[in-house]
């Protein structure tokens, strides 16, 4: 798992699908219910007076062979969104607002019908010229045309780009029953036109990019290292949605193979700071005098993000798991509860939904307008979905006792009973399929050794059910070729939520997703109430009719038994070295290293 990555699709899809007002007035912008930032100064949660300067030192696990982000061919570097300014920014302490950056002013038309952008005359690519509005319709062109399959199923209800002059770009709809497009093309990376008609966009993977944010690659080392560093001229650095931000002159990625030897490399101090992921690392690996002197600090920062939804995910284009009694078999032989005494310390809560720790969670039996919207599907969910009207998703749960358990045999012995019904017997102790003859035997998928533990401790569960998982750990590179080849049996996957769920739902659990390589709907889905739920999300006319929209395709997702559910935390546990500092408050909606500064620095802004 590469933490960095996900926290980067994090803000990509964070203030997805609002219903709201516009306001406007230079320098900012923003879009929503209640503003924060009216008359934005600066961002609460950052320090305006922070020191410029210094070396932030990251880390990275795995490799990279590109430097273009924007398509699926090769392993992009970490970081490179440094390089990229946005036409809007957001907000992570306020889920629904957006403020200038590239574009200054905003018009939305009164039956949401189209957008148009005007670009702040002063905004520059790092080499001094001019962004304009042809730099944004080459920008959505090229990333429809030739970009990762998400530009297209994001971008799904956009007919065109139109430049109306210079400074002015016209986005035209579609449909007009999108509310959230004018947010999410907010969102829009800008590429330089003039850059890539020079260099063919998306030939070379190691082109340096150019872009217009606040950081340049300054040097690179294939797989093993990437620079960037402060442009010192950055166009933007003091409107007040960049203030107190971007504070390192320069920003270090070192790759390690291993987070093992990541870890030993941080506590000798050959980088400032990591995300802890593992439980048992972060009760039992933080050991040496660097710790014990203060030197290196451990703290637990509390977000309000929804969990999102990580988990075994089944591949459904597998004949082995089309049938969803096997799915469900599958779903009671794990043990969460024994997982998390025994090998997470007890820091997690189970995943009860795909949209957990938010408003959108479903819960208990379907009721009200949620109940409505599915009464609508009756006919296709009895046989997809038989119970979902009458019994309430519920999580199988264990005392945690592997020997003497008496909640894990009763699960065990339902799962058993579902396998019996799907076709399939004991014999010899090996699950054997009446009809064919073969054995149950799947491939679990990993490219990170930290799942190994919990992987073996639910093979051993499987195979009491005379089940044979095969573990097999691959690097990183041949994992992101098999996921978009969608090669695989089951994998470990995560999937972000954004606090206003939208289009994004598309690329993660649309039937077109499921046959589009690259896409990340891992687990096959290919169901009419899905993608019909999703449609009817996106053109949600108010906040309650997306909250019964949002629980009723949670609802659906849950009783597909496409996934076996793990578990979340809902806090960032971070180490770092004690020469950097932080703001004293955290954002509520994301987490970004880029609020940081070197403390040993004067306070105090110094431009270099």
């Amino acid at each position: 798992m590469q933490i960095f990555k996900i926290f980067r699709i994090i803000a990509i899809f964070l203030l997805t699908g609002v219903f709201g007002i516009f306001a406007f007035g230079a320098p900012t912008i923003s879009l929503g219910e209640k503003l924060k930032y009216p008359h934005l100064k600066h961002f609460d949660y950052v320090n305006p007076l922070a020191p410029k300067g210094g070396v932030i030192r990251n880390y990275a696990l795995g490799t990279f062979d590109s430097l273009n982000p924007f398509i699926i061919k090769g392993t992009p570097a970490d970081g490179l969104e440094l390089v990229y300014d946005t036409l809007l920014v957001q907000s992570l302490d306020e889920p629904y607002a957006e403020y200038a950056l590239i574009a200054d002013d905003i018009e939305v038309a009164k039956d949401n019908s189209f957008v148009i952008f005007h670009i702040d005359k002063r905004a520059r690519f790092s080499d001094g010229v001019s962004v304009s509005a042809a730099d944004v319709k080459f920008s959505f062109d090229i990333l429809m045309q030739k970009g990762s399959p998400v530009f297209k199923q994001y971008y799904a209800d956009v007919k065109e780009a139109q430049v109306l002059d210079k400074q002015r770009i016209k986005f035209i709809f579609k449909t007009n029953k999108n509310r959230e497009l004018p947010l999410i093309l907010g969102q829009l990376q800008i590429l330089p036109k003039h850059y890539y008609e020079k260099n063919p966009f998306g030939e070379n993977p190691l082109l340096l990019p150019l872009g217009s944010g606040p950081y340049k690659v300054k040097s690179f080392d294939v797989g093993k290292k990437i620079v960037y560093e402060r442009d010192t001229n950055y166009w933007a650095k003091d409107l007040p949605s960049r203030l107190g931000q971007f504070n390192f002159d320069t920003s270090v990625y070192e790759y390690y193979k291993d987070d093992t030897v990541a870890l030993r490399a941080f506590l000798s101090g050959a980088y400032d700071w990591r995300i802890e992921t593992s439980a048992k690392v972060w009760a039992r690996g933080y050991v040496g005098k660097a710790v014990s002197s203060g030197a290196i600090k451990k703290i637990s920062i509390r977000h309000y993000l929804p969990s999102g939804m990580q988990g075994f995910f089944f591949n459904t284009r597998r004949e082995i798991f089309k049938d969803i009694r096997v799915r469900e078999a599958l779903f009671y032989a794990f043990d969460f509860e024994w997982s998390n005494q025994n090998l997470f310390f007890s820091q997690y809560k189970r995943t009860r939904s795909y949209f957990n720790n938010s408003v959108f969670a479903s819960s208990g039996l379907p009721s009200g307008r949620e109940r409505d919207i599915l009464e609508h599907y009756k006919n296709q969910l009895a046989s997809l979905a038989p119970k979902i009207f009458d019994s309430p998703y519920v999580i199988p749960r264990t005392d945690g006792n592997k020997v003497v358990g008496e909640n894990r045999r009763e699960n065990l012995k339902y799962a058993q009973k579902l396998l019996y019904e799907a076709g399939w017997q004991v014999k010899n102790n090996r699950l054997i399929n009446t009809k064919t003859g073969k054995p149950f035997v799947f491939t679990l998928l990993l490219d990170n050794a930290a799942f190994e533990r919990l992987a073996l401790s639910y093979a051993q569960n499987l195979k009491v059910l005379g089940i044979e998982m095969k573990i097999v750990r691959v690097d990183l590179s041949q994992y992101i070729n098999r996921l978009r080849d969608f090669d695989y049996d089951m994998i470990v996957a995560v999937i972000s939520q954004s606090l206003f769920p939208g289009n994004e739902q598309r690329y993660f659990w649309g039937s077109q997703s499921a046959i589009t390589k690259g896409s990340r709907n891992y687990a096959g889905i290919a169901n009419p109430v899905v993608d019909d739920l999703i449609k009817s999300l996106i053109k949600a006319k108010d906040r309650a009719e997306q909250i019964a929209y949002v629980r009723a395709l949670d609802r659906v997702l849950l009783w597909g038994f496409y996934v076996i559910p793990h578990f979340y935390l809902p806090n960032f546990r971070i180490a770092y070295w004690d020469t950097i500092g932080m703001p004293q408050q955290s954002p509520k909606y994301g987490f970004s290293q880029y609020l940081w500064w070197d403390k040993t620095l004067p306070a105090g802004p110094k431009e270099h």
